[in-house]
């Protein structure tokens, strides 16, 4: 399972975070990255019918890998991995939740910050690591710094991660990077102008698999 996540990560470098306040916005804001090429849709577990949403997302869209976000909870997990959830990101780093996704059989991918959280998070058995909130902390810079260190420790930026400096995350030895509101810009979401969202998808994709080969 760490091997195939690991490749997941690197063949499409991009999480797009949905965090939706009604169910029906939140399927139209999947479907439109989907439609921009994006396959891996994180579901924040504070969207509206969070679980519902994960299963008609996994119904929907079958060629993308649907999974969890803002996961703090072992009873969270659970109800979200009976929904259909194929990956989770939290916010923080709680082994009970890395032992409990382990056991399922999925990834598991706690928040981080420090270089002492990011190892512990790793030392405790994640599937990769989200450093979070990452621009508050320099953003591609830090990133980069992390590197001599902790270079084998697969990291997912997020907080802060645009279509702008997204590259750069990857170039600074990010293995993928996840992002929500310069994704999803709130006058886009308000207009239901989807196929500005699905471009957005698709400019960022071209990007991070150009800043991929360099």
């Amino acid at each position: 399972m760490q091997t195939h996540w690991l490749e997941t990560l690197r063949g499409h470098r991009a999480i797009g975070v949905v965090r939706a306040p009604e169910l029906t916005l939140g399927m139209q804001m999947a479907k439109a990255i989907a439609q921009g090429g994006m396959q891996l849709i994180e579901i924040a577990w504070n969207s509206d019918q969070a679980p519902a949403l994960v299963t008609q997302l996994r119904q929907g869209l079958p060629e993308c890998q649907i999974g969890v976000g803002t996961i703090l909870s072992v009873d969270q997990l659970h109800v979200a991995i009976q929904a259909g959830a194929q990956f989770c990101f939290s916010p923080h780093v709680d082994t009970s939740i890395i032992n409990a996704a382990l056991a399922e059989n999925i990834a598991v991918i706690p928040g981080a910050l420090s270089p002492t959280e990011i190892v512990a998070a790793w030392q405790a058995g994640a599937s990769s690591v989200k450093v979070f909130p990452v621009e508050q902390m320099g953003g591609s810079q830090y990133i980069r710094s992390l590197q001599g260190p902790l270079g084998n420790i697969p990291m997912i930026p997020t907080g802060g991660v645009s279509l702008d400096n997204a590259e750069a995350m990857i170039q600074a030895g990010a293995i993928a990077v996840g992002l929500s509101s310069d994704l999803f810009p709130a006058a886009a979401v308000k207009a239901g102008n989807w196929l500005e969202i699905s471009r957005r998808a698709e400019i960022l994709l071209t990007r991070l698999q150009a800043g991929s080969a360099q």
